[in-house]
């Protein structure tokens, strides 16, 4: 107990320095978290308290944990390696910026790492490794930006992930390769052919045959989001994109868009 105490004191001297790498990440709602004590994949850690923590923002390759039939992810046992060594056995705070748990009761929190040079983004680190990639949602939408940025330039210099096929960005003139990773969390990149609102939904349509081609498709709730941030998802008819989400078999290929970060706009013509 008293071992215990001494570090947690450590830990709010240590993060009282936050670094710029923290700094990065703001507007959050900080809260001490104890002390790092498992590292369950790439993207979730257990702390002194017993809270699991799902570090929100990003998604490591999956570990099968148990699953019956889930296969390893290429270079999962790699990111959680890395987890480990950034925190495991050290003092963490937590930042939250939107929906505090999920249906698991996992907190879903950014984390920063005390370090010597103060605190480390876990999440930031992770994605800058190639070791993460962006992934979010509607109701926790904070610090997506600096994340999404990290993860370009891990693409570009393929490190991690980004040097294997299993998550290369898909082609969205290639809907049949789209199909082929139905289920699958996915990045699609291509050229929005029509833009078109209909029953209340827009459709973003990579072809001219929809039944057929790849299509984004964004609901009424998530337009609702898009309007709150001032963004028309119709304007992007003619721009060149790239969507994340995962993809589905509903007249061919297509990912359900639900918040305005899914969508990065490469060009507009």
């Amino acid at each position: 107990m008293l071992k215990t105490s001494i570090v947690r004191l450590a830990a709010l001297a240590a993060l009282s320095a936050v670094s710029a790498t923290a700094l990065a990440c703001e507007d959050l709602r900080m809260v001490d978290g104890g002390i790092v004590v498992q590292v369950t994949d790439g993207d979730t850690v257990v702390l002194d308290s017993g809270v699991v923590v799902r570090m929100i923002g990003t998604q490591a390759p999956k570990l099968p944990l148990g699953r019956d039939g889930f296969p390893t992810w290429p270079l999962a046992p790699e990111a959680k390696t890395a987890l480990e060594a950034l925190a495991l056995h050290k003092p963490v705070r937590l930042g939250y910026g939107g929906e505090e748990l999920d249906r698991y009761d996992r907190a879903l929190a950014h984390v920063f790492v005390a370090g010597e040079s103060g605190a480390v983004w876990a999440q930031l680190a992770m994605v800058e490794q190639g070791l993460a990639r962006v992934y979010s949602f509607p109701d926790n939408r904070k610090c997506l930006d600096q994340l999404l940025v990290a993860e370009g330039r891990a693409r570009a210099a393929k490190l991690g992930i980004w040097g294997n096929p299993y998550y290369s960005v898909r082609a969205a003139d290639r809907p049949d390769e789209v199909l082929d990773r139905a289920g699958h969390y996915e990045l699609v990149e291509g050229r929005v052919l029509q833009a078109d609102q209909a029953g209340g939904r827009v459709y973003l349509n990579f072809g001219r045959f929809w039944k057929e081609d790849f299509t984004a498709v964004i609901e009424a709730p998530a337009l609702r989001i898009f309007t709150a941030a001032g963004m028309d998802p119709l304007a992007l008819e003619g721009a060149l994109v790239r969507v994340r989400g995962w993809v589905d078999d509903r007249d061919g290929p297509r990912i359900e868009v639900t918040h305005p970060e899914q969508i990065e706009v490469l060009a507009t013509r």
